[in-house]
């Protein structure tokens, strides 16, 4: 098996613990960079629309500012906002490169998704629902959590869920300004020294991981839908 994996890939072999090394790296800012995007990108979206008019806490300015707000980042490419950012990064985290320094730019970058992925999960509630919950004498943020968020659950997994999957492929870009991880080691040990077996199983490496996100978010979407 050693022999026949040596005659396929034999770089990946020479290099095989700087590919764990590297895969550990993009769970790794997935992960935490994913909990702090949800942590931001969850309460936005849910301000997005409550405070659309007509809804429970209707501000139009605040709508309009957020929103804005939010259109302005997820405009940005990623790959910008990487070098954008690199200040903001340093302050925080004291380093711009390396997996500490790819959190920061991850997060802003995510974050906005996530904000519009809920927003259009929560909008998909029956107004019905929610009409009937004000007449029960609900207030607001009994409203929110009893009724929004749990009945927009389904929609929100799935909007995590493609989230996720734009996240993977973000960590892999940060790999270019340093940012470690399975881009960082295909760029490194693959495109600069032209071994293409290193290119080709980082690839398929992200593809198993892609593809068992977006198992794992449909089964739950389709567990917690109504």
């Amino acid at each position: 098996m050693n022999q026949l994996l040596n005659q396929i890939c034999p770089n990946v072999v020479a290099y095989f613990p700087e590919l764990i090394h590297a895969l550990c790296d993009t769970l790794l800012m997935v992960v935490i960079s994913g909990l702090f995007a949800v942590l931001i990108g969850l309460p936005i979206g849910v301000v997005l629309v409550v405070t659309r008019p007509g809804h429970l806490l209707e501000q139009k300015a605040v709508n309009l500012i957020v929103g804005k707000f939010i259109n302005v980042f997820r405009s940005i490419p990623f790959i910008i906002l990487l070098a954008f950012i690199m200040p903001l990064t340093r302050a925080i985290v004291g380093t711009s490169i390396g997996l500490k320094g790819a959190i920061v730019p991850l997060v802003v970058g995510t974050a906005p998704f996530v904000a519009r992925q809920v927003e259009s999960a929560l909008l998909n509630v029956d107004p019905g629902v929610i009409e009937a919950a004000k007449s029960m004498g609900s207030t607001p943020f009994e409203i929110i959590y009893r009724v929004l968020l749990r009945e927009g659950l389904g929609g929100i997994i799935y909007g995590l869920t493609i989230t996720t999957v734009s996240l993977i492929g973000f960590s892999a870009i940060a790999g270019n300004v340093g940012g470690g991880g399975l881009g960082d080691f295909a760029i490194r040990y693959g495109y600069q020294y032209y071994k293409g077996d290193i290119m080709v199983v980082t690839v398929i490496i992200i593809i198993i991981l892609v593809s068992i996100v977006q198992s794992v978010g449909e089964a739950l979407e389709r567990k917690f839908s109504h």
